[in-house]
């Protein structure tokens, strides 16, 4: 098996008043294959590799790979890793990461993304409702009480 260099990881960074938003592309790739790691002001992005496919027969030609994807970056100001929302959909890594009070340390976070079903997206630069601070279990516990109260 041969070992696929790391891709380097283009990104885009906004910032609205309260987060900044880091947008990566990473196409091909499951939830699953993705880890984030933030820590103060520093973001670590992976992805692990999926193949070139280069290996089946019908494949005249295959000029990209699917992973592996690597990027380190210094944010502007530390973030809080724990309250980040991540969402990865066609190809895009999107993180929305709660920026903190100046002179505030970030503490030290990391995850791998999951499929959660029924999820909502939104774009970038969406300023619609407030986001909440909440946590994977705790969302998928009120949509479970939710459920329960429909039927």
């Amino acid at each position: 098996m041969t070992i696929e260099p790391q891709q380097t990881v283009p990104i885009q960074l906004h910032q609205t008043d309260d987060r900044l938003v880091l947008a990566a592309p990473m196409p091909g790739l499951e939830p699953e294959d993705i880890s984030v790691i933030i820590s103060g002001d520093q973001v670590t992005i992976r992805g692990t590799y999926r193949g070139s496919r280069q290996a089946q027969p019908e494949v005249l030609a295959s000029e990209w790979t699917m992973g592996p994807y690597y990027r380190e970056l210094v944010l502007p100001q530390p973030v809080h890793g724990a309250l980040t929302n991540a969402t990865y959909g066609n190809g895009v890594l999107v993180l929305s990461m709660p920026k903190l009070a100046p002179g505030t340390q970030g503490g030290y976070m990391a995850f791998q993304l999951e499929t959660i079903k029924d999820t909502r997206g939104q774009r970038i630069g969406h300023t619609g409702s407030d986001i909440k601070p909440t946590t994977t279990q705790a969302r998928r516990r009120s949509q479970a009480r939710r459920q329960t109260e429909r039927q």
